[in-house]
């Protein structure tokens, strides 16, 4: 087996591997579905039973859940294991990421509420399928820009170099197709705020069911954001195509102005540029904690350690909430959000010479089960810490699938923070939906931008 699983069993110290760019041999694809858990987790608990064996994830909803209702809490029972603040975290230090560190100290009244672990990830078995299917053919391309002979699954399940790990986190499924209503809001340092509501469509070309890496070509998926609300802002419209080599084939991007009513190209919707609606605070490829072209940096895998991270975060997910119970001065409400112990493979970006981006360093800690980012760590060019995100992320049902219910993105410098996904008081996510063919043509905007 890989070298990680051999170091987590002996206690899970940084490990490390040479890069690699090939597949994987049948009798390690075989591990998948044994030793394995279909995506490429360890199946096995930890030595301490602290984290569990992986059983399948959740693979039915709570009784009384029907499609369309914000996602009830699975584990609502669950009680804290104990809360991590400033003056106790030097006893969990080595559990804790950089960022979270800094946030216990920046903030007197943040915290972290550790639950016990539940391995609730869980996908279609199309999508195990194609992921075993994926560790006998899937290469990179274009040295790591790009992969080759990949399709709906993870495409590096039995991980070799950081740039796969990175590659796992892009591609990872999180369902074909998603209509969204959610909000996004930046507050100032007193708490307050304003929302900014947007529709959000998403086809994951990817990920469909019966794609194949011929049918897929270079495609990734097709994004579209309308905003609905205010109305200062309302009826602008963003569309990008996302290639999987944007090396290759650069991301395509427009926007629609309804003031201008015009459609007009928009190559800055890419790497550094600040992100929609969010007052500069995260960049265009903050999105999702990392999206888009990994080409800038040199991806190191600094191997396997169990974090304390986000985890099945239906409590700040759920439609008994206000955004004004959420959105407090500095950081969200700690008393919301719940962290797990969970193992994650550390990748380490550093920026490559020659090139620019406001980020030196990245440090992602992604998920062994469902390839998510869940927590980012960002530099700046002194080397000082500077940006902290966190994806709080859910299992949902109807797919089934992990994805994100809020991401958030803390300013350590500015005092501030924004985030994305608030979807408390909207309709909840079809991930059924069906597009017409121009859904996502540049020609179309004016349509989905009508006020």
């Amino acid at each position: 087996m890989r070298f990680v699983i051999a170091a987590l069993c002996a206690g899970l110290a940084f490990s490390f591997a040479p890069p690699a760019f090939a597949k994987v041999s049948a009798e390690e694809a075989a591990q998948l579905g044994k030793s394995l858990t279909p995506l490429g987790g360890e199946m096995k608990g930890n030595s301490e039973g602290t984290i569990p064996s992986w059983s399948g994830g959740i693979t039915q909803p709570p009784a009384g859940y029907k499609k369309g209702d914000h996602h009830p809490d699975p584990f609502a029972t669950d009680k804290p294991l104990f809360i991590i603040t400033a003056a106790n975290m030097g006893k969990y230090a080595s559990k804790l990421t950089d960022g979270e560190k800094a946030l216990l100290k920046k903030y007197s009244d943040y915290f972290i509420k550790v639950y016990p672990t539940r391995r609730s990830v869980s996908n279609p078995q199309y999508v195990y399928d194609a992921t075993k299917q994926n560790a006998l053919r899937t290469e990179l391309d274009n040295g790591g820009n790009g992969v080759l002979n990949a399709a709906i699954g993870i495409p590096f399940p039995i991980p070799k170099s950081g740039i796969e790990v990175v590659w796992n986190h892009l591609l990872r499924f999180r369902g074909e197709r998603i209509h969204m209503h959610i909000g996004t809001a930046s507050p100032l340092q007193d708490g307050t705020y304003d929302l900014v509501m947007i529709d959000t469509d998403v086809k994951l070309t990817y990920s469909e069911k019966g794609a194949t890496p011929e049918s897929i070509g270079n495609r990734l998926s097709y994004f579209k954001q309308v905003i609905r609300f205010p109305a200062r802002l309302a009826g602008n419209v963003v569309l990008v195509h996302d290639s999987i080599n944007q090396v290759k084939e650069a991301r395509k991007a427009w926007v629609y102005n309804p003031g201008q009513r015009r459609v007009r190209r928009a190559p800055n919707i890419e790497y550094d540029n600040p992100g929609t609606a969010t007052d500069g605070l995260r960049t265009n490829d903050n999105y999702d904690l990392f999206n888009g072209a990994p080409d800038r940096y040199n991806w190191k895998l600094l191997g396997k350690k169990e974090i304390y991270v986000p985890y099945n975060s239906y409590q700040v997910h759920s439609d008994k909430l206000s955004y004004d119970d959420i959105l407090k001065a500095g950081h969200v409400n700690s008393d919301l959000l719940r962290y797990e112990l969970h193992r994650v493979w550390v990748v380490e970006g550093d920026l490559k010479e020659g090139v620019s981006h406001i980020y030196k360093k990245r440090v992602f800690y992604i998920d062994e089960d469902s390839w998510s980012i869940l927590e980012a760590d960002h530099y700046d060019q002194r080397g000082e810490l500077w940006r902290v995100a966190e994806n709080h992320h859910i299992n949902y049902y109807e797919v089934p699938a992990d994805a994100p219910t809020l991401d958030v993105y803390y300013d350590l410098q500015s005092g501030r923070y924004t985030v994305n996904g608030l979807d408390n008081k909207e309709e909840m996510y079809d991930f059924s939906i069906t597009y017409p063919s121009d859904a996502f043509l540049p020609n179309a905007l004016r349509r989905s931008g009508v006020r």
